[in-house]
């Protein structure tokens, strides 16, 4: 049987290995899932709605050592790694709340003998290939409403991610879901590809553009229900009317936060040239609070960085910006080992000749580039092939609607950065992705509708 080693990214310690599984036992279990989910379809809504509160109330019991769990496998500092599980608890509520209604009969017209309604179906057995940054909040955005509308679930979680992922999967087993109808798949991209392979019915990922592409192009042909979560380059637009201590202090924490690992961390920054000198003066005042260290400590603000290899590519961008004209502000190599350490690190005099402007970071690097107006922000926002998120900094809301009226990004933000809302569907456009997850639409997602034609004899 094949193991999985586990390593701490912040030291390099290897602090557990667990059994992963091979391309026999996905397939014997994708065949499982697929004799389980009817029976679970066929529960009622209003007992899988108890499972799903049994299940929050196991997150809320075993709240710490799971958050210890996640530090400790993925470098995020516990401080936000208790942030990410508190965070979780309302999207879940959400979720229990809405499910009933989302997928409720909709009776659309009745007339001449004729009734009209529309039904929402399990798509039936779903696929999950999940993402290691927000393990917690991205691996639930699918599970849950995949869950509660009928569906059995095929979860694999990163291979970085992999203890938190087991986690969940224990606590959904012992709320009530039969295991068979919630299985976890454990290991790396051959475990990923074999799950592809099956006869699943959907397929949800989040990760990548590379490795959405690959599973884009392996489903071609087989119309299975295809859902991409890809990266962002999200910019936000500093207005000369802006707030600038405000704004830069709010910026700082939009890049910086969890340790730069997230697809909608704040990646570009167009600041007005009336305050550009200010606002990067306030946002390296910041920057210089953000406390580095040993991610159990709960003082400290930035963790490890997850993947080594991307230690690589945060000083290749550095380097190329700084060849360019770039001047680098502070931070720019990584930090002395053992573990994958990388200081908050921030660059002026940017342009888009530049890779730290075109492409994706994931890490704490950030560039501040000069603009001399609304135009030529919008311009450069745009000037990209992702579209996740979007924000401006202004006190005129009317001036901020227009700015991101013609920004395309499936999310956009006033006075405000890297949040999501449960209420509010998450998606992108052009290369970061297809679909969405959140808001009632996004439990809806994970069905069919059905119509139904009916006349009176």
């Amino acid at each position: 049987m094949p193991t999985l080693p586990i390593h701490d990214p912040a030291t390099g310690e290897r602090i557990d290995e667990v059994a992963a599984d091979t391309a026999d036992t996905v397939a014997r279990k994708a065949t499982a899932a697929r004799h389980a989910q009817p029976a679970w379809a066929a529960v009622p809504m209003a007992e899988r709605l108890a499972i799903g509160q049994r299940f929050r109330d196991g997150v809320v019991r075993e709240l710490e050592p799971l958050a210890v769990t996640l530090t400790r496998e993925v470098g995020k500092p516990i401080t936000q790694s208790r942030n990410e599980l508190n965070g979780l608890l309302p999207r879940l509520d959400f979720f229990l709340e809405q499910a009933e209604a989302a997928v409720r009969e909709e009776h659309v017209y009745t007339g001449g003998g004729m009734h009209e309604e529309i039904g929402h179906v399990p798509l039936g057995v779903v696929a999950n290939i999940s993402a290691w940054n927000y393990p917690w909040f991205v691996g639930c955005n699918v599970i849950v409403p995949a869950l509660l509308t009928g569906n059995a679930v095929l979860y694999k979680p990163s291979e970085l991610a992999t203890l938190t992922g087991l986690a969940i999967t224990r606590l959904l087993h012992e709320a009530g879901v039969p295991g068979d109808v919630m299985a976890c798949l454990v290991g790396g991209g051959e475990v990923g590809a074999a799950l592809v392979a099956q006869p699943i019915d959907g397929l949800f990922f989040t990760g990548s553009h590379a490795t959405g592409e690959r599973i884009a192009r392996s489903l071609a042909g087989r119309f299975v229900k295809l859902q991409l979560e890809l990266g962002g380059k999200d910019p936000t637009y500093v207005r000369a009317d802006a707030d600038v201590k405000a704004a830069a202090e709010s910026l700082a924490d939009g890049a910086m936060y969890n340790t730069g690992q997230s697809c909608c961390s704040v990646e570009r920054i167009y600041v007005h040239e009336a305050v550009h000198d200010a606002f990067v003066e306030h946002f390296l005042a910041a920057v210089a609070g953000f406390k580095a260290g040993d991610p159990m400590d709960a003082g400290t603000y930035i963790g490890a960085i997850t993947r080594a290899a991307q230690l690589d590519v945060l000083e290749a961008q550095v380097r190329d910006a700084v060849a360019r004209g770039a001047v680098l502000r502070t931070g720019g190599t990584r930090g002395a080992g053992p573990g994958n350490h990388f200081p908050p690190t921030v660059l002026t005099n940017v342009d888009h000749r530049m890779a730290l402007m075109r492409e994706e970071s994931f890490g704490p690097v950030i560039g501040i580039q000069r603009v001399a107006s609304d135009d030529e922000a919008v311009a450069l926002m745009n000037d990209t092939r992702y579209g996740l998120t979007a924000g401006v900094f202004t006190k005129d809301e009317a001036a901020a609607r227009k700015v991101l009226a013609r920004v395309d990004a499936g999310t956009v933000y006033w006075n405000c950065c890297d949040r999501v809302s449960p209420r509010l569907p998450w998606s992108g456009v052009r290369d970061s992705g297809m679909g969405l997850t959140l808001g009632v639409a996004g439990i809806q997602t994970f069905t069919r509708p059905k119509a139904w034609h009916l006349r009176s004899p």
